[in-house]
C-alpha cells in the first residue's frame, strides 16, 4: 500500500480554495474535513467547523493559495 504525503495532499486543497475565494478572503469548503481541519492547524485558514458553507483565509493563507495555485495549475505564457 503507498503512503500518503498529507502536506501535499494540504497543498492541492489550499490551491484549489483559491479558485473560489472572494474579495473578503473567504472560499467555499468543500474539502475533506481531515485537510481543512489540517489547514486550519497550519494557520492558513479560520476554522473550518461552522454552519457557514465557507471557510476564512488568513493572510498566510490567501499568498500561499494564490502561489500553489500558480505552481501547480498555470501553465506558462
Amino acid at each position: 500500500m503507498m503512503e500518503i504525503d498529507e502536506d501535499k495532499i494540504d497543498d492541492a486543497v489550499l490551491a484549489l480554495l483559491y479558485l473560489s475565494l472572494d474579495r473578503d478572503g473567504r472560499a467555499w469548503k468543500s474539502f475533506d474535513w481531515d485537510a481543512m481541519n489540517r489547514l486550519h492547524e497550519k494557520g492558513f485558514i479560520g476554522n473550518p467547523v461552522s454552519m457557514a458553507k465557507s471557510v476564512w483565509l488568513t493572510e498566510d493563507g490567501i499568498a500561499r493559495s494564490e502561489r500553489l495555485f500558480c505552481e501547480l495549475f498555470a501553465t506558462a505564457p
